[in-house]
């Protein structure tokens, strides 16, 4: 596996940042017709090649901005979870094209909107795949852009009590398709304070989001060994 380390810092992220980019977030409320380019557009775009590439930057940047509030699966803190020791299980998905190693102690759940979720009481590992205008992540911004917006998407919530960026990092995986990694602590009235591993890829025009959220309160503090393991489930997440 390649890394390539795009920043790593902890980041205190106020919410005057928030309303100065609070237009970002406005396609996330709204239907994917939205983003479709109208008949206008369309013939605007014919016209103008260099209007067509806005046009299109635009569409794909936006298309992707819709799914990241699916990144994000609410739990609840967690009593006593297993601190690891077992061996890791791989989990493929050859419809949505992705694979990823799983706990084996953790149970597969149905839950509306997610393509794959595990739980083990109530921390979980959420997968969500959906279609985009894009073939590459690079295509919508750098690591640090993305977690940018995931953690904006994170104090919309009215649960959300603060949300601090840990770091954000950049892998090559199968076929060098470029995996986002993202890490940073949320503190919710749901869940109490939680520690959020998250990874995107492009691949097959499909965005590909793996969310995994753990407990990690000052009573119950995550432990090495479970931090060493949710890693290799957060580095396991791949195309196939």
């Amino acid at each position: 596996m390649t890394l390539i380390t795009s920043s790593s810092a902890v980041t205190s992220l106020s919410y005057a940042s928030v309303s100065n980019l609070a237009s970002h977030l406005r396609p996330q409320l709204q239907p994917l017709s939205v983003f479709l380019p109208s008949a206008t557009a369309t013939a605007t775009a014919t016209a103008n090649p260099a209007v067509a590439d806005l046009t299109s930057g635009i569409t794909r940047r936006a298309s992707i901005l819709a799914f990241l509030p699916f990144l994000v699966f609410p739990s609840p803190a967690v009593a006593s979870p297993s601190d690891g020791g077992d061996h890791l299980e791989r989990y493929t998905d050859q419809a949505d094209g992705f694979t990823l190693l799983i706990p084996p102690s953790w149970v597969k759940v149905e839950k509306a909107g997610a393509t794959a979720l595990f739980e083990e009481g109530k921390n979980n590992i959420g997968v969500v795949v959906n279609p985009v205008r894009l073939s590459s992540l690079r295509e919508f911004g750098t690591p640090d852009f993305v977690a940018d917006k995931l953690l904006q998407a994170e104090r919309k919530k009215e649960s959300t009590k603060s949300v601090e960026l840990i770091e954000t990092r950049e892998r090559l995986g199968h076929g060098d398709i470029p995996v986002y990694e993202i890490e940073y602590m949320l503190d919710s009235t749901r869940g109490g304070m939680k520690r959020i591993f998250s990874a995107a890829f492009v691949s097959s025009k499909k965005l590909h989001l793996l969310n995994i959220a753990y407990s990690d309160s000052q009573d119950n503090p995550l432990n090495g060994n479970t931090r060493m393991i949710l890693e290799q489930v957060l580095h396991s997440f791949d195309a196939l």
